[in-house]
């Protein structure tokens, strides 16, 4: 099921970020790199659940070029956005935070068992 559901995740989040005028959303007020951190730690949580068997450091390698991918389509001028390599640095920290809150997860898990 979260496999399902990661890919709409995936989908809208390349919407939001390429999309010349991407609809504004509450989160907006919160600013751009706290958008980022939350798209991404919801992301590598989806995926984590969705492919539990999937060694951490390939997971953020996935969501490193998956960030920098959406940062260089932002350099494109035709739509309108703003490539910067902070919203990257932005991206993989959510990334490594979240990679180690689930991997603390797992091992209390494993160790209650």
């Amino acid at each position: 099921m979260a496999r399902w559901a990661l890919w709409p995740l995936l989908a809208f989040t390349v919407f939001m970020a390429l999309s010349p005028n991407p609809p504004q959303m509450p989160i907006d007020r919160m600013g751009d790199k706290f958008t980022h951190m939350t798209a991404f730690a919801v992301l590598t949580l989806m995926a984590r659940i969705a492919y539990p068997a999937m060694p951490a450091m390939r997971l953020l390698e996935r969501m490193a070029l998956f960030g920098a991918l959406i940062e260089v389509f932002q350099a494109i001028p035709e739509l309108h956005r703003d490539c910067d390599w902070r919203d990257w640095v932005a991206d993989m920290v959510a990334t490594s935070a979240m990679l180690a809150l689930t991997g603390l997860t797992g091992r209390f898990r494993a160790s209650s068992r």
